[in-house]
């Protein structure tokens, strides 16, 4: 069982979606609009609001939150994104990526399901200060540069750095929700 859960009383979440054995499946344009494409559909029918996001070759980080802060209706729709998300970029490796993308997903497997793309925890970490949101927002912005894949956070395409950068001037791929800390 995952120690780390999403609780009745916290209502904003860092989390981590990696992909199982660590494949490079977002080294590709179509992966990565899977996922944000995604995270559109959850704003629009599910309430989920993305505050963060960065999505790197292997895995992804984000902070979310539920539109009326429903700690429930937030774990309800991250399942269903990562279903989802799961099923189609699954689907997605077995036709567009090499062969052994797709064999790694079904040895992956489990007895409920023929393939696995998410590993399976997400590890969602309660945010509940300014501070340690700045922390976790720093935190993924500057992960591309930290692997030295860009030299500014804010040039990784699939990412709200240069949003948060240009105070909000620069849009993203996803409909970035703020947060009000006063």
């Amino acid at each position: 069982m995952e120690r780390y859960r999403i609780r009745p009383d916290t209502a904003v979440y860092f989390v981590t979606y990696s992909v199982v054995e660590w494949l490079p499946v977002f080294v590709s344009e179509v992966a990565c609009r899977i996922v944000t494409d995604s995270l559109e559909y959850c704003r629009q029918h599910k309430g989920l609001h993305t505050n963060a996001f960065v999505i790197m070759p292997t895995h992804m980080h984000a902070i979310f939150f539920d539109r009326d802060f429903d700690s429930s209706r937030l774990v309800q729709s991250l399942a269903d994104f990562r279903k989802f998300t799961g099923r189609s970029l699954s689907d997605f490796c077995s036709s567009q990526m090499p062969r052994c993308f797709a064999e790694t997903l079904r040895s992956a497997a489990t007895a409920d399901r023929a393939r696995r793309f998410w590993q399976p925890s997400r590890h969602p970490e309660a945010i509940e200060t300014e501070k340690f949101w700045r922390q976790k927002l720093d935190y993924l912005h500057e992960n591309p540069c930290r692997k030295g894949l860009v030299a500014r956070a804010q040039y990784w395409r699939f990412s709200s750095a240069a949003y948060y950068v240009s105070d909000g001037q620069q849009e993203c791929d996803v409909k970035i929700a703020g947060l009000d800390w006063s």
